[in-house]
């Protein structure tokens, strides 16, 4: 047998918290409801200059204004002798009050008053650990551990006390507006008709008229809300559920999904659509691979040269083959030079820079060596001058850095990138043994 103290999941609420002399508070003995609206008024009751709602004591409520109480008349009690000047040290450093220094764990404040209002609301821990979405999932044990430590623990009572009070007004309605609603609210919702259209005015009617029954931060918008999710439920006064198919079999929804007909859900051709579908993807498929013939041309990069010095060189460039209107920036250790056509893709194309009508169309080679040596080869029927020296067609020559690279009348200055190379002979010569 339950007591009158205890909630639906058996657990006690402590109608009332002991004050510091031990005392309760008067009438405590006249059954839940007036607990409940001793335990609403003490939370809600805000302190005078203090912002939020109040805290609570050794064990409880600490900072309420709790009922008067008889007092019996004290006996004298005779003056304690005068402390030494130590001791009256040690007695004013305990006097000052404890800061909020201590990690208060997973739990944090607003956790805190969530669970204060949602016990206040609904008197039942289960239902608050199914209903409340805290900062992080507590389980059912941790939320009754927190509830039993805020109620009878001293020092987490008072810490979570003032944690509590330091949070911002707006963060404190924000939590108030969370709160469950209670079976009485529920009660009081489900007497509106599932077939009227009540609009604000209506449930701001119902708060005017009950102002003792719904919680103190509820809005219309609020009340609203939760009557549609009310209804959506079939939990409102004039609704009824649908009954359960008969058999002792429930259908659930494989089945039902096995009963139905695929090819009822196919719908008619549209050939018009595929038409037009089968066109995009021909024009994608095109420009697909044309971007894919063009991926080679990535290895060479072409700057135009303005008045304005811009450097020559990044981390990714290995050399330069600079002319007087254009720049190639070789990024790769191989690239081929000469006359782009339709037919023919090539990665330096010397038309960029002045007439190119002279130049074969795959003229020349230029190659990185591991050791960090450049050499150009000659693939077309016109020699290349490098330096002035010319090289025929089928020979390859070294370029060093500030070399001019002579083609069909076209001028280039061969720039190399120094502190690239050396870093790659250096990795070479790594991997060369010795």
């Amino acid at each position: 047998m339950r007591s009158r103290w205890q909630g639906r999941s058996g657990l006690p609420l402590r109608p009332w918290a002991p004050s510091l002399n031990g005392e309760a508070p008067p009438d405590s003995s006249r059954g839940r409801s007036l607990t409940m609206s001793w335990w609403r008024a003490a939370w809600l009751s805000p302190l005078p200059g203090r912002r939020g709602p109040v805290g609570w004591s050794q064990g409880a409520v600490q900072g309420v204004n709790l009922p008067p109480v008889s007092k019996a008349p004290s006996t004298p009690v005779p003056p304690s002798p005068a402390p030494t000047p130590g001791l009256t040290k040690r007695v004013k450093k305990s006097k000052q009050p404890l800061q909020v220094t201590k990690d208060l764990g997973r739990w944090k404040p607003a956790d805190d008053l969530l669970l204060v209002n949602a016990v206040l609301q609904t008197n039942d821990l289960t239902s608050v650990h199914l209903g409340v979405k805290f900062s992080c999932r507590f389980t059912l044990r941790e939320v009754q551990e927190r509830w039993y430590a805020l109620l009878y623990d001293p020092v987490i009572s008072k810490l979570a006390c003032q944690a509590m009070r330091q949070l911002h007004p707006e963060a404190i309605a924000a939590i108030q507006s969370k709160a469950l609603f209670s079976k009485a609210e529920e009660q009081l919702l489900s007497k509106v008709g599932s077939t009227s259209q009540p609009t604000l005015e209506t449930f701001q009617d119902l708060l005017h008229r009950h102002p003792d029954a719904f919680y103190l931060a509820r809005t219309a918008k609020a009340l609203q809300a939760h009557w549609q999710l009310m209804k959506q439920y079939y939990l409102l006064e004039d609704q009824t559920v649908q009954p359960l198919p008969k058999g002792d079999q429930v259908l659930n929804f494989s089945d039902a999904e096995d009963l139905i007909d695929d090819s009822k859900l196919k719908d008619m051709r549209d050939e018009v659509l595929e038409h037009e579908l089968t066109v995009a993807d021909r024009r994608q498929k095109r420009e697909i691979r044309q971007l894919e013939q063009e991926l080679h041309k990535w290895q060479v990069l072409v700057d135009s040269i303005t008045g304005m010095s811009s450097p020559d060189f990044d981390n990714q460039t290995l050399a330069v083959l600079r002319g007087r209107m254009v720049r190639y920036l070789m990024r790769s250790r191989e690239i081929t030079l000469g006359r782009a056509t339709k037919d023919n893709q090539i990665d330096v194309d010397l038309s960029l820079e002045g007439p190119a009508w002279k130049i074969s169309r795959k003229q020349g080679v230029i190659k990185l060596k591991n050791n960090g040596d450049f050499f150009i080869a000659n693939e077309g029927r016109r020699p290349i001058y490098i330096d002035g020296r010319p090289v025929l067609c089928g020979s390859k020559w070294r370029l060093s850095n500030n070399s001019v690279v002579e083609i069909a009348s076209l001028r280039f200055v061969f720039l190399i990138n120094q502190d690239l190379i050396a870093l790659i002979r250096a990795e070479a010569a790594k991997i060369t043994p010795q």
